[in-house]
């Protein structure tokens, strides 16, 4: 028996999303995208839903992103800096022991 809960596979196709998914979400992101830029109706809030492209636009292009484990784009990761800058770390202060507690 494995020790392991689930069966690893191959490391290159654990980064890749499943391309079904991928289009399908894809599609939900256009379409609602085009909704939104041509339908004013669908840039309205309801009481049920509340704000509609939060829901049209918003949410499935979380979950799109999700899908891909939250890249960065290929364009913002080559505008972030290579290097992070270490400071050195606060030190929190050790209480010398009180002989005798204050009176307040």
């Amino acid at each position: 028996m494995s020790t392991a809960p689930f069966p690893l596979s191959h490391q290159s196709s654990q980064n890749r999303p499943d391309a079904g998914l991928d289009r399908a979400l894809r599609r939900v992101v256009l379409s609602g995208l085009a909704l939104v830029l041509l339908v004013p109706l669908a840039r309205a809030s309801t009481d049920a839903l509340g704000w509609l492209p939060l829901w049209l636009v918003g949410m499935p292009a979380v979950a799109w992103w999700s899908l891909h484990r939250f890249r960065l784009p290929s364009a913002m990761r080559r505008l972030r800096p290579a290097g992070r800058r270490r400071a050195p770390q606060a030190r929190r202060l050790r209480a010398r022991p009180a002989g005798l507690a204050r009176a307040a």
